[in-house]
């Protein structure tokens, strides 16, 4: 087997039993990456830097006793700051930027021995859901439609580690999560990928889009590896003020496979008109692996959740116009070359026209335009009254004792690079419409891999669980996943 296939949980024991060498593993991954240009899911990479930190991992693991992640490649999202390393949130207006810090993140990453392959492309600012957004340019999806050659989405706004993850050029990375971009394109790529509740994961070092709805999280291949991932990333930062000082239990011991008497519900509000037939399938199935595991299946509603999308794209760009303020072209990141005559005011405007892609302008301006005097009430405040209901109507689901709700991952399998480029954002936006209410209620969620489309893409399911119960979330995790039986691989094209 090649070494960059292998999961995290294999790569472990075969680490400890010294069968392998985190020296040969991150070769193995050096390789693939090298191998795998034509997917575009790295936008930095970092051999020499990965060849010195498994040189450290091999030292920790012949002294015995080594953590889950020593050893183990990853790739990094390129909105995590990494310290000497070029982090630009895809985004021109922080070209050739390279931070004087780690982000907290990389730091427990790194003190545990995992080892970083480069940095992964994504949408700018993490403002978008096929991975288009890029100052990069697009990452591309290892999987194919069946008999075509159309190059399709890896998901946004995380597309380009989920097209490395999917793709063996890693063996996990780093996501965030605002809306579903962590859950999304771990669901167009056939991987695993889990949004922790909002405070799980320390944001510090992380560059922010909207504060109160960014969450980081693990893209995996299977749930256990997703479960080892965030132990390691989880845990109270006191750098993060809205960091939870709250224990982090054992989330890989919560995976025992028995899910008996566990209240299971179906959300009525998630059946969208004009859901396609094999969506509709795919959740039945899941509905009824679930209750074959000794689940209870319940209908619940969330009623607020019609609301979800408007509210969602009312608050993100509202605080996205708030953070991205702050680049500028005075103290970091591009400057425009000013003119003759021309003042600061001219060299913020221009920095920013030339810095900025179309959506993030888009988002820039729809937050400053709710935010404003005349329509702060009309619109940001009347969202954040909508995202309370919302909250509400998950709390009241719980309060019944239901443990998780299931629901689509995505509303439809990838779509292809280009086909909803530049023709109506709001069909865009609506590729969030599962995704978007974890965020704004704060929840953890999880995306597993459950079957193929009629064209033979992967699909997936969603798992929303209780606030602060990842663990029992991720068990209920792992019986979909071994019921489902997902081992599909794309194809090698690359």
């Amino acid at each position: 087997m090649e070494l960059s296939k292998l999961t995290i949980a294999d790569a472990r024991d075969k680490l400890r039993a010294k069968e392998i060498t985190a020296t040969e593993l991150t070769e193995a991954c050096i390789s693939a990456v090298d191998g795998g240009d034509a997917l575009n899911a790295y936008c930095a990479k970092t051999p020499e830097l990965a060849r010195e930190q498994a040189a450290n991992a091999d030292a920790m693991l012949a002294k015995g006793d080594a953590p889950d992640m020593c050893g183990i490649p990853l790739g990094i999202k390129d909105l995590f700051c990494t310290k000497g390393v070029n982090s630009q949130a895809a985004s021109n207006i922080l070209k050739d930027f390279k931070p004087e810090y780690e982000s907290t993140v990389t730091t427990r990453l790194f003190d545990q021995g995992a080892v970083m392959l480069g940095k992964l492309n994504m949408d700018e600012f993490a403002m978008g859901s096929s991975n288009e957004t890029s100052a990069y340019g697009a990452a591309v999806n290892p999987w194919r439609r069946n008999g075509a050659d159309t190059p399709l989405t890896a998901g946004g706004s995380s597309g380009g580690s989920a097209a490395a993850v999917a793709g063996d050029l890693c063996l996990a990375a780093t996501g965030t999560d605002t809306g579903g971009s962590i859950r999304q394109p771990a669901a167009f790529t056939g991987i695993v990928g889990v949004k922790p509740t909002y405070g799980r994961v320390s944001r510090w070092g992380i560059i922010a889009f909207a504060s109160s709805l960014d969450q980081a999280g693990p893209m995996t291949k299977t749930v256990r590896d997703s479960a080892i991932f965030l132990n390691a990333i989880s845990g109270h930062d006191a750098k993060d003020s809205t960091s939870a000082p709250f224990e982090v239990p054992n989330f890989e011991a919560a995976i025992t496979g028995d899910i008996r008497g566990k209240k299971i519900g179906i959300p009525k509000e998630y059946r969208l008109d004009g859901m396609p037939a094999e969506i509709e399938k795919l959740w039945a199935d899941g509905t009824e692996m679930m209750r074959d595991a000794g689940a209870e299946i319940v209908d619940v509603s969330l009623p607020h959740t019609k609301y979800a999308l408007p509210a969602y794209y009312v608050l993100a760009p509202a605080e996205a116009s708030s953070n991205l303020a702050r680049y500028d072209g005075v103290r970091y990141g591009h400057r425009a070359t000013l003119k003759s005559g021309e003042g600061i005011d001219d060299m913020y405007m221009r920095t920013r026209a030339e810095g900025f892609g179309d959506e993030v302008k888009r988002r820039i301006m729809i937050g400053a335009y709710v935010l404003s005097a005349g329509f702060y009430d009309a619109y940001y405040r009347r969202a954040q009254r909508v995202r309370t209901l919302i909250k509400k109507d998950f709390d009241d689901v719980y309060a019944t004792g239901v443990d998780a709700i299931l629901t689509p991952a995505t509303p439809s399998a990838a779509f292809g690079l280009g086909e909803m480029k530049n023709e109506d954002p709001i069909k865009m936006y609506l590729n969030d419409v599962f995704t978007v209410t974890v965020n704004l209620a704060g929840l953890p969620g999880v995306s597993v891999p459950a079957g193929l489309s009629s064209e033979g893409l992967p699909l997936g399911l969603q798992l929303i669980g209780r606030p602060w119960e990842e663990g029992e979330m991720l068990n209920m995790a792992s019986v979909l996943e071994n019921s489902a039986g997902f081992n599909a691989k794309a194809d090698k094209w690359w």
